[in-house]
């Protein structure tokens, strides 16, 4: 795991957050979910640089399209935003949840 999402993920394990059970590394389909709820059918990713490139943006588009298409809804969030403004993170996660 990356500094973003371990850092993530101490605030998220054990249903700290709402007192939903969220899994790391949840394998769907043929992709691996940085974190998934399955109660909220919530899939959510920690981008780091690679991702915005072109070939990065267009691999995440087939992703959360195949996502949509399983009924499942995907946050993707930025690992410098988890990293400098993680309170803001968590209460945008908090208040959609």
């Amino acid at each position: 795991m990356t500094d973003a999402e371990k850092l993530l993920w101490s605030k998220m394990r054990g249903k700290q957050l709402n007192g939903l059970q969220f899994y790391r590394q949840k394998i769907i389909g043929n992709y691996i979910a940085d974190f998934y709820c399955g109660k909220t059918r919530l899939v959510i990713e920690i981008d780091g640089g690679k991702h915005y490139s072109a070939e990065g943006k267009e691999k995440d588009r087939l992703r959360d399209e195949y996502m949509a298409r399983a009924g499942i809804s995907v946050l993707r969030l930025s690992d410098r935003g988890v990293l400098k403004s993680l309170e803001s993170v968590l209460e945008k996660l908090w208040s959609g949840l």
